[in-house]
């Protein structure tokens, strides 16, 4: 938890951790030392100096290395992980759902343990999500469009595989989904990480919640216009607040846009851990405020309501986290107003 100067409580939530592991024994081609690389390179341009990890650690997370990260030195009241399974590049899978429960089994009450699927699996895919979801009670599943499988180099959300994978979702209770819509990495295909599927699948199903992972970055804006008319539809901050070490400018206008077309309701922070780690990303986003311009633009200046709402809130309201747990008799830590109103999205 972060507490402020003023001791003002500040429940934190990441909403995109990952546990890899790149180990050379673990890659199955060249492409799974490029695509770690890639990681790392972003590690290091983002990075403020005496944050960065050292190569070794990079590479392989541990639960103990990302328990101190993440709940000891970052602020984290809880995480939500995010499987990426990559057979294409790695033996034994990237991060898949079974290396991140790991970390549940280490922190069983504060972590949030997504599955992992693929609509291009059919009726196998639909029956191992079941299998997996007996077995770890998901209340979200992430899905990567880019990833690679055989001869295919991707999908849309467009695709007549994807629907029958939301009726599954819907059958199970599972109502976030989180898709991957990013910067490329290499060796994966920009055209496959594009978020104008988005809206179709969001109105063919509009009792799921749909979180877009890195706001569709650097797509923003058309990320922007269509959760502007999509209510369900959420946007996931990861590597968002990544520039507010190296481009405090563009977090800025970045920032401006979302809250102006999507507003504070539906901002979830995350830290791609270990892309970057939580703790200094909590720090400089609390120590963050627009300037009176780009608050009028914005519609909203970065207030600690606001702060509060995208660093734990709205996740929390998504996942059915009572966060009471965490901030005791607080209303206003809590969400809730003096009237008994919660702050977060309805």
């Amino acid at each position: 938890m972060y507490v402020t100067p003023e001791g003002e409580k500040v429940f934190v939530i990441d909403g995109h951790v990952h546990l890899w592991d790149a180990r050379p024994q673990n890659r199955r081609n060249r492409y799974g030392l490029t695509f770690i690389e890639t990681f790392w390179n972003a590690h290091n341009g983002l990075t403020p100096p005496g944050e960065t990890m050292k190569w070794d650690r990079f590479e392989h997370l541990t639960p103990e290395i990302a328990g101190k990260d993440l709940f000891e030195d970052g602020y984290c009241d809880m995480a939500v992980m995010l499987p990426t399974y990559l057979y294409e590049f790695y033996n034994e899978g990237f991060n898949t759902t079974a290396q991140c429960a790991q970390l549940l089994e280490k922190y069983p009450d504060r972590i949030i343990l997504n599955g992992r699927a693929d609509p291009r699996d059919g009726e196998m895919g639909l029956d191992q999500l079941e299998k997996d979801h007996e077995k770890w009670g998901f209340k979200g599943i992430k899905i990567y469009t880019a990833e690679w499988k055989g001869v295919s180099k991707g999908y849309s959300l467009k695709d007549p595989f994807v629907p029958p994978l939301m009726e599954k979702c819907r059958q199970l209770g599972i109502k976030n989904i989180h898709i991957h819509k990013g910067p490329t990495i290499h060796p994966l295909n920009m055209d496959a990480f594009d978020v104008r599927d988005v809206d179709q699948i969001a109105t063919e199903f509009p009792d799921l919640n749909f979180v877009i992972d890195h706001c569709g970055m650097p797509r923003v804006e058309d990320f922007c216009w269509i959760a502007n008319q999509e209510p369900n539809v959420y946007g996931g901050l990861a590597l968002i607040p990544s520039f507010l070490h190296t481009r405090p400018k563009y977090f800025a206008k970045m920032m401006c846009d979302l809250l102006f077309f999507v507003g504070p309701d539906r901002l979830i922070f995350g830290s791609d851990y270990a892309i970057t780690r939580p703790k200094w990303l909590v720090e400089k986003f609390m120590a963050f405020e627009f300037d009176e311009e780009t608050a009028q633009e914005a519609g909203t200046a970065l207030t600690l309501e606001v702060k509060r709402k995208l660093l734990g809130l709205n996740c929390a309201k998504l996942y059915d986290i009572d966060v009471t747990r965490f901030v005791g008799n607080d209303p206003a830590a809590a969400g809730v107003d003096a009237a008994g109103a919660a702050h977060a999205a309805e």
